[in-house]
């Protein structure tokens, strides 16, 4: 019995290892498996050029000293940016959008940004 015991462990060990190794893809032709880690690249890809363009807009942004960019938030997606936060001078709304619209690769911008209430203010 426990011989039995034993050898029908043993099988089910070996049928959960070779069910967990398995990747659950189907089967494919040669150079599929190329085709598959190529396309998963592509979005790395973008990601990176996404995340290099808001850094490019927000270091525009920092050089204009009379702008405090510290509340300012920049997401860039495929050349749109959108703009989120808030400055200190109403005018500065439409400065930090103009200076975004300047950075090359933006194509379009969204501007959320707002207007910081003063302390105590309403």
């Amino acid at each position: 019995m426990k011989t039995f015991r034993l050898a029908v462990g043993a099988a089910l060990v070996a049928t959960s290892l070779t069910a967990w190794s398995q990747t659950g893809e189907p089967a494919s032709a040669p150079g599929a498996s190329a085709m598959t880690a190529s396309g998963s690249a592509a979005p790395a890809t973008g990601r990176k050029a996404n995340r290099a363009l808001r850094r490019q807009v927000y270091n525009a942004i920092v050089k204009h000293k009379e702008i405090s960019a510290g509340n300012i938030s920049v997401v860039a997606k495929d050349g749109a940016v959108t703009l989120n936060g808030t400055v200190t001078d109403a005018s500065q709304v439409g400065t930090v959008a103009e200076i975004a619209k300047g950075v090359p690769g933006v194509t379009s911008v969204t501007n959320k940004l707002t207007v910081e209430k003063p302390f105590g203010g309403m």
